[in-house]
């Protein structure tokens, strides 16, 4: 096995490792990099950072090395052992799935506990590593999310669920871990006021002005009947990757989610949709069907596979997911509007359906979701002119009662006025 290499880098410029206040004490941080076993038991690389100092990522780095040797499973083995068993004997899963996994036991698990044998880790050592995970920085300086800890405790708890069903260890030490609660981030329109605070949300809505700017600033992108269907039908980028013609009829005006191109390991692959719901027919509008017959009718004369994928590249082969991903920010920055996210997109097509007075059953249709409630409770926030338009209708309706009100007390009024009294004069 090579030595580990230790080395500072700061990511605050272009020139990271070269950065001339790398010298000072407290700019950046450090980092080791060495082979080790990969889940597959092939060698691969393996690098970490964040660490105060170059003898606390050494320490680290060595502490990696040692855990990382291969033997038999049993209740003496080691936790790097077990995790790598572990990973090769999954039942079928998603592939984001397992490659989540498999990351959560390179990066986090096997470096933090795969020296400490399966039958001796206990709630102790737990404790010290997820509250030394909170703690860790990620490769762009920023400390991990709460979310981000939760799913590697999530990757721990179904390992070692598994030890238990192999009859290796009794209890899952991690099942009664208390982590911080996350919060799922509620969408936020950029209004004015909000643009003019300078503050990003986490997830940030268009309004329905910005998205007709966007729009129109990407009118002449080779990809804009993409932009528009992502958009308005908040299709998500993988399944706008995997589209193909096949999938799609122009004469009855719908398209069908039947495959999602992934990104993994180096290679394209076509997986299912991320869940049974999301295999799912969605009406088009004509505007998107008038933009894809001019998208086929300009790949036909490029001499392209009408009958192959929707969404290219210039030789014909199928476009990667994150390059949508960077595609976007980059139009987004160039067009000066606020920034948002591609997978936002799916926010504001549920947002935009609602302010056209689309019902939530259809936009939970449109999105793909199992659950009414997760499109309620995650994709509908709401647009600025719904608030305007829920606040007049209460006013008018509470205007209205009054009026009626008021006129019926007036003609009891005059009623008790004109009647003639059968009290006695006084």
């Amino acid at each position: 096995m090579d030595e580990p290499v230790v080395y500072k880098r700061c990511g605050c410029s272009a020139q990271d490792r070269a950065c001339p206040d790398l010298a000072d004490e407290g700019h950046g941080s450090w980092y080791f990099s060495i082979q080790v076993l990969g889940p597959n038991g092939r060698k691969g690389r393996v690098r970490r950072g964040g660490f105060h100092s170059a003898e606390h990522a050494m320490h680290a780095a060595r502490e990696l090395a040692a855990a990382d040797v291969l033997g038999a499973v049993s209740a003496a083995c080691t936790m790097a052992q077990w995790l790598r068993h572990w990973l090769t004997t999954l039942q079928p899963i998603r592939e984001r799935t397992r490659q989540g996994y498999a990351d959560h036991v390179r990066i986090h698990l096997i470096p933090g506990l795969g020296r400490i044998l399966l039958a001796e880790l206990g709630p102790v050592d737990l404790r010290r590593f997820f509250a030394g995970l909170a703690q860790r920085r990620n490769r762009y300086g920023k400390v991990l999310s709460p979310s981000t800890v939760q799913r590697v405790h999530a990757t721990l708890r179904a390992a070692l669920n598994e030890a238990i069903r192999e009859g290796l260890i009794d209890t899952n030490p991690a099942r009664r871990l208390r982590l911080p609660r996350t919060r799922r981030p509620h969408a936020q329109v950029w209004t004015r006021s909000r643009q003019a605070t300078g503050q990003r949300p986490a997830v940030a809505v268009w309004t329905t002005e910005h998205l007709t700017e966007f729009l129109d600033y990407v009118r002449a992108d080779t990809l804009y009947p993409l932009w528009w269907l992502a958009a308005l039908r908040g299709l998500r980028r993988g399944e706008l990757a995997g589209l193909r013609w096949a999938d799609i009829s122009l004469e009855t005006r719908e398209l069908t989610v039947v495959q999602q191109l992934i990104h993994i390991n180096g290679q394209l692959r076509v997986v299912p949709p991320k869940s049974e719901a999301s295999q799912r027919t969605i009406a088009l509008d004509t505007e998107a069907v008038r933009l894809l017959r001019r998208h086929q009718q300009r790949q036909h004369l490029q001499g392209l596979d009408t009958a192959g994928w929707v969404f290219t590249r210039a030789d014909g082969q199928p476009i990667r997911p994150d390059y949508l991903t960077y595609r976007f920010r980059y139009l987004v920055a160039a067009s000066g509007l606020p920034p948002v996210r591609l997978h936002d997109l799916r926010h504001g097509a549920a947002s935009t359906a609602l302010a056209a007075h689309v019902d939530l059953r259809t936009v939970q249709g449109q999105l793909g979701h199992a659950s009414i409630v997760l499109t309620s409770d995650t994709y509908t926030s709401v647009l600025p002119e719904l608030h305007h338009e829920a606040a007049e209708a209460t006013a008018r309706l509470v205007l209205t009662t009054a009026r009626r009100t008021g006129h019926r007390l007036r003609k009891r009024t005059l009623q008790l006025q004109r009647r003639p009294s059968n009290r006695p004069p006084r």
